[in-house]
């Protein structure tokens, strides 16, 4: 989503009495940061841990907590911030607030302004494990769900009761991640079956060392979470990472470019789409070394050998129909290397980047990419890596097919 389509969404963001309620003063200060326009409402109970000029501080937009409070404006308020909300969300959700919405109960401003509010909407539950288990929240989760709302699992760990198990609410992070799914209305890969591949792989020399490279994963997360918002089934193959899972996609993880390509072309006839980000090593040592190599004298040479060409394999088995979609880094003449590799491995598309330019290439929250097919080329300019993945899925996916 760009910024300029965020700055045309308001969140709002119901907020209940748990303790849990701290971790929302980072979700509404992010979503606030991206350029989304976000209100906060507050139950009484939330106001016993968090202060609403806490969340009005960090909002920009004054908090209600009165259903009559008459000092804002002359319109029905509750109305007309539900006639205006792209998205809404209850987190925390408490097991009281969940029977609540779930049953139709409009007895505050924050139950009101939801029961009136008809964009998509999303219950975080947070309470102890106990309750959360109880069949009676579970019947009134499914209530909600039943009506339409997306429920959040919650987290499992130690609760602030003492208690350890489910319940715990999870990080502002992953919430603001599913605020993002929802607000993508656009479903345009809805029933399509993406397969994306991410990071490097480790070619093993011996027990203690690896060849590898400086990929860190992120561009191809970043396709991933793109795909899951447009409404595709994925299937992520990612090797070595330090990111966090991305929530309702299918991560395989693997380590050498052999078990990538495994993990890919057993699975060439299951999807509609397939998009290699992955940095594949090109080379594995030919002989792996079962003990450790000591250092001696003068200088160590290893033999390697070629490593399977995934890109190439899907090419020549490319079904009709199916979409394959490569990834080019290279350090100079960019556009010509890349185009070559569009016609020798039979690609739909390849996006190549300059190891060289700034904002560009491995480890970096940003990247500047160009799409090439065989009829034309498409330059994105410096975009963050989650903004590059969804023009590269529009371009390649929606708009093209």
């Amino acid at each position: 989503m760009s910024e300029v389509q965020k700055q045309g969404k308001t969140v709002l963001v119901g907020v209940s009495g748990g303790i849990a309620v701290f971790k929302i003063c980072s979700l509404v200060s992010s979503l606030k940061k991206q350029g989304y326009e976000v209100h906060v409402l507050m139950s009484e109970g939330a106001q016993e841990f968090v202060t609403p000029l806490t969340f009005q501080t960090l909002s920009g937009q004054k908090v209600i907590t009165d259903l009559f409070d008459t000092n804002y404006t002359p319109e029905v308020h509750h109305i007309s911030l539900a006639r205006k909300a792209d998205a809404f969300v209850i987190a925390p959700a408490t097991a009281n607030v969940i029977a609540r919405i779930a049953n139709g109960l409009a007895d505050d401003f924050l139950t009101t302004t939801f029961l009136a509010a008809d964009c998509p909407k999303l219950i975080v539950p947070a309470m102890n494990t106990h309750m959360l288990n109880n069949p009676i929240t579970q019947d009134n989760l499914a209530k909600c769900r039943k009506y339409g709302m997306k429920v959040m699992e919650s987290s499992s760990g130690y609760l602030a009761c003492g208690d350890v198990g489910n319940g715990r609410m999870p990080e502002a992070s992953e919430i603001e991640d599913a605020v993002k799914e929802i607000l993508h209305t656009d479903k345009y890969l809805s029933g399509k079956r993406v397969l994306i591949t991410a990071g490097p792989t480790e070619e093993a020399i011996d027990p203690v060392r690896y060849l590898t490279n400086h990929s860190t994963g992120r561009m191809g997360f970043a396709l991933a979470r793109a795909a899951r918002n447009a409404g595709a089934e994925v299937t992520l193959v990612a090797g070595h990472n330090y990111l966090p899972k991305v929530r309702g996609v299918e991560t395989i993880d693997v380590v050498s470019a052999k078990d990538m390509a495994e993990a890919v072309l057993s699975r060439k006839d299951e999807n509609d789409v397939f998009i290699l980000s992955a940095a594949v090593a090109d080379y594995t040592p030919a002989h792996y070394v079962d003990n450790k190599i000591h250092k001696s004298e003068g200088s160590l040479t290893i033999e390697t050998q070629r490593t399977t060409d995934i890109l190439a394999a899907l090419g020549q088995s490319k079904k009709p129909g199916q979409v394959l979609i490569g990834f080019s880094m290279e350090t100079d003449d960019m556009v010509r290397r890349t185009r070559d590799k569009l016609a020798k491995k039979n690609c739909d598309y390849i996006v190549g980047n300059n190891l060289k330019e700034k904002g560009a290439g491995f480890g970096t929250d940003t990247n500047r990419v160009v799409i090439i097919s065989k009829e034309e080329e498409k330059e994105l300019g410096l975009l963050s890596k989650d903004e590059t993945a969804e023009e590269i899925l529009r371009w390649c996916l929606k708009e093209k097919n």
